[in-house]
């Protein structure tokens, strides 16, 4: 017994060896391509795609890669016209955060087409062939539920903060909420709901404009912590802030430290470093010539009870 256990650790340490020599030349499937890695995020300055990207390449740089990464910055036809155009460099593989995750359809078939694997982060193309890396954003929508059917008021009021219409991550987030919690309890009413595009200065003036209008506001729901930063601001600045439970999804630091100040209720983790690590591993998979499962990170509640294991 004991020989076997030494046996599985000596096979265990050459793996991780293996991993950690890891590079694009070493790799069984990189025949194909220019041995560059395309990385296109949907747009820089977003708090939690920037720390996705980060920890990515901390990993990527480990591993000795060689990878180029592309800022869509936030505009779709932007965004297809530098993956058109590293398509035909013919890297060995596209990491893919879409702007658009219509538009961009027939931009990711021309890349199957060409043999380029396509690994989808965080938000995926609605159509053509990749790989993803993915947090259930409906699993988002029904934890924040669950923490504002617990904690809000008999008959309370509640005003929406969501991302952008049309993008699948914001609408889930919002359709999870609604089922799960207004469509639970039926005395919370919705005073109010805003496209606020993911933007703390959207979100800030969204509140400063439903506070004027409605004098109760219980709870704030908002689809990431950059909103919920921005409706805090509204409602510190008008003196409201004290008594409003306010729920949002990414822990991302701020969002943190606002958790732990006592100004944001709750925010929802997605794992940013579970998700690039995720996407290291379809990348790695899609390189050696594999066909790899697509990998779901789950989410986590945090609120004021477990916030100091989450905070660096």
């Amino acid at each position: 017994m004991a020989l076997k256990t030494a046996l599985q650790k000596k096979i265990m340490a050459l793996a991780l060896a293996g991993l950690a020599s890891f590079s694009l030349t070493a790799c069984g499937g990189a025949g194909s391509g220019n041995g560059t890695i395309i990385y296109a995020n949907h747009q820089n300055g977003d708090a939690f795609t920037d720390s996705l990207q980060a920890a990515f390449k901390q990993q990527a740089d480990s591993a000795g890669w060689q990878v180029e990464y592309l800022d869509g910055k936030g505009d779709g036809n932007l965004q297809i016209d530098q993956i058109a155009e590293v398509i035909e460099k013919k890297p060995s593989a596209i990491v893919l955060i879409p702007v658009d995750g219509v538009s961009i359809v027939p931009t990711v078939k021309q890349a199957n087409e060409a043999g380029i694997p396509i690994i989808s982060v965080n938000r995926y193309a609605e159509g053509g062939e990749s790989f993803k890396a993915y947090s259930d954003d409906l699993e988002a929508g029904r934890l924040q539920a669950e923490f504002m059917v617990k904690n809000l008021p008999q008959n309370a009021k509640v005003v929406y903060l969501k991302g952008t219409s049309g993008q699948k991550s914001a609408d889930q987030r919002w359709e999870s909420f609604q089922k799960n919690c207004l469509d639970t309890r039926k005395d919370i009413e919705l005073l109010a709901m805003a496209d606020a595009q993911w933007s703390t200065a959207e979100a800030m003036k969204d509140m400063s404009l439903w506070l004027e209008m409605f004098p109760k506001i219980d709870g704030v729901i908002c689809g990431n912590d950059s909103m919920a930063l921005g409706a805090i601001a509204a409602l510190r600045s008008a003196g409201r802030l004290q008594g409003v439970f306010i729920s949002a999804v990414d822990a991302t630091e701020p969002g943190l430290k606002a958790v732990a100040a006592g100004d944001l209720s709750q925010t929802v983790k997605q794992d940013a470093e579970g998700q690039a690590k995720a996407t290291f591993e379809l990348v790695k998979a899609s390189l050696q010539g594999g066909t790899p499962a697509d990998i779901e990170v789950p989410y986590t509640s945090i609120t004021r009870e477990n916030v100091a294991q989450y905070l660096k």
